[in-house]
């Protein structure tokens, strides 16, 4: 595994990240995304149904951008690849919902599912250029 720098590690509290991903033509695909740091890993809770999920299923190279809101100039971006596991009973939602205040069990529609990414880091870049 790849170690978050200690200077940018207070960003992997950040409320959102921007995912990248690759589509069926090649192209970037961009989505802003609650993520949660936990034991060293970044993991993400995503909808089976949607365009990312998909991209990672055919393309599991990604990258996850976390920017400093407060100072723009800096920024953690993480690239590697994305391990896919299937979330049947919305376990993950509890400890999600603990980060952002709210109880995420229901947040589907009929018929949808939910799959826990964790992105397993092959580059990890701390940046800041306000220095």
């Amino acid at each position: 595994m790849t170690a978050f720098p200690e200077s940018h590690v207070d960003l992997l509290d950040a409320p959102f990240g921007t995912l990248g991903t690759i589509d069926r033509r090649g192209l970037p695909q961009l989505t802003e995304v609650w993520f949660l740091h936990e034991d060293g890993e970044l993991k993400l809770w995503l909808n089976t149904g949607r365009a990312k999920t998909r991209n990672l299923r055919d393309r599991p190279e990604c990258s996850l951008l976390v920017l400093d809101l407060e100072n723009p100039r800096r920024y953690l971006e993480v690239r590697g690849r994305a391990r896919i596991e299937p979330d049947p009973d919305y376990a993950y939602a509890a400890k999600l919902g603990v980060k952002y205040g709210m109880d995420l069990g229901g947040i589907d529609g009929p018929g949808e599912s939910r799959v826990v990414v964790t992105i397993e880091p092959e580059k990890v870049y701390a940046v800041d250029v306000s220095r």
